[in-house]
Order: C-alpha cells, then sequence, then structure tokens
C-alpha cells in the first residue's frame, strides 16, 4: 500500500501526459504573443511620434509660406 491507501502505485497516463504538454505548449504561445504584442504597441508608438512629427512639420511650413507672403507684402 503507498501513502495514500491505495493497493497500487499512481503512474502517469497518456492522456495526462498529453494534456500537460498541451498546457505548456499554450503557456510558451501565449508568452509568444503577449511578447509579439508589446514589440507591436512599441511600433504603434513610435509610428504615432513620427506621424505627429509630419503634422507639425507641416503646419510649421504652412505658417512659415504665410509669414513669408505678409513680410513680402509689406512695404
Amino acid at each position: 500500500m503507498n501513502e495514500r491507501g491505495l493497493p497500487y502505485e499512481p503512474f502517469a497516463c497518456a492522456p495526462a501526459l498529453r494534456l500537460e504538454a498541451h498546457e505548456r505548449l499554450s503557456a510558451v504561445q501565449i508568452a509568444a504573443l503577449e511578447d509579439r504584442l508589446a514589440r507591436l504597441e512599441a511600433l504603434l508608438e513610435r509610428l504615432e511620434k513620427r506621424l505627429w512629427l509630419a503634422v507639425y512639420g507641416v503646419a510649421a511650413g504652412l505658417m512659415a509660406q504665410a509669414l513669408q507672403g505678409l513680410i513680402s507684402m509689406t512695404p
């Protein structure tokens, strides 16, 4: 008898081993997805910064042209 009082020793059966392997594989896949999501979020933040820089650049260019036009019109 073992510590549980059963007449036989517990053993690992194939379905339990497959389930454990599937759980480990799922954990690895979820970790990989979380890592990929973090990299995508960082990429989107950099893209957003570049977009705002372009918007401010265009606005500054338009204001510079308007100011240049005003300066050239005044005697």
